[in-house]
């Protein structure tokens, strides 16, 4: 009885402490006034107006949301058909993706943007200062949380076996990679693509270094409006977590969706298995 009483303090105090900051963004962010009270004085709804209506706020705020879902995609169609294959034909190939799956790890965010910048700004291929460059560094930010989420999902399937009973079975490998393989590892690259896009909306460092000004994301506009308002910084902090809840919500949506659509009605993975 007292452990049950003392896991329940405990999960009431962890939640307190995490949520309390997101409480004192929020009010302060409709606050009047806010100084020697221990709740604001007054509440306004003021500052979100002019965020909601400020053109710069709208054009970083999508901005952001291309770039992150621009390299989610990217990564998705990168490191599961190649997982996919290492698993498959080509086994000794995933020590190599362990390997450059931790390299991010050991590469502080002011080394990579140096190294890019370096790399291109010269030369034939030239992207420094525009989207591309901020892709391709947000893509090696996020490669660990994709690989090893969309890993584990692998492993909770017999790849190899199903590979091949579906090719006995008349199914290309094509075919059998879209319609078997992907949507068993579905909810891993979905959990992957939430990890991924908590990450990139808090990504300052790489925005700032790589495109700054030519392509001002959410983090860079909450940089240079704190220096302006305070509130309204709160109300855009207020404003971008709101986004990543519902966006998140709707991928946990996606994969329960798929993991109900799973259950109603048997998949070709048993009925392969079965064959097998």
């Amino acid at each position: 009885m007292k452990k049950g009483i003392l896991a329940k303090v405990s999960l009431a105090l962890i939640f307190a402490y995490l949520f309390f900051p997101i409480v004192a963004t929020i009010l302060f962010s409709v606050a009047t006034r806010w100084s020697t009270t221990i709740l604001p004085e007054g509440y306004t709804l003021a500052y979100y107006h002019q965020l909601f209506t400020s053109p710069e706020f709208a054009h970083s705020l999508s901005r952001t949301i291309y770039a992150s879902f621009a390299t989610i995609i990217l990564s998705i169609l990168l490191i599961v058909p190649s997982l996919c294959m290492a698993i498959v034909y080509y086994p000794r190939l995933e020590k190599l993706f362990e390997i450059l799956s931790i390299l991010p790890f050991a590469m502080p965010g002011v080394i990579l943007a140096i190294g890019m910048i370096q790399m291109y700004s010269r030369g034939p291929l030239r992207i420094t200062n525009i989207p591309w460059i901020l892709i391709g560094s947000y893509f090696v930010l996020i490669l660990p949380f994709m690989y090893q989420s969309i890993k584990n999902s692998f492993r909770s399937l017999n790849v190899k076996a199903l590979t091949e009973a579906a090719i006995m079975l008349g199914c290309g490998k094509f075919e059998t990679f879209v319609k078997l393989i992907f949507p068993n590892v579905l909810r891993g690259v979905i959990t992957a693509a939430l990890i991924s896009v908590s990450v990139l909306f808090g990504e300052f460092v790489l925005a700032n270094l790589l495109v700054g000004d030519n392509y001002e994301t959410i983090q860079i506009y909450l940089y240079k409006l704190q220096k302006v308002d305070v509130h309204m910084a709160n109300a855009l902090v207020a404003a971008y977590f709101l986004v990543i809840l519902l966006m998140s919500l709707l991928l946990i949506w996606l994969a329960y969706r798929n993991q109900t659509l799973r259950t109603q009605k048997p998949g070709k993975r048993q009925k392969l298995e079965a064959s097998s």
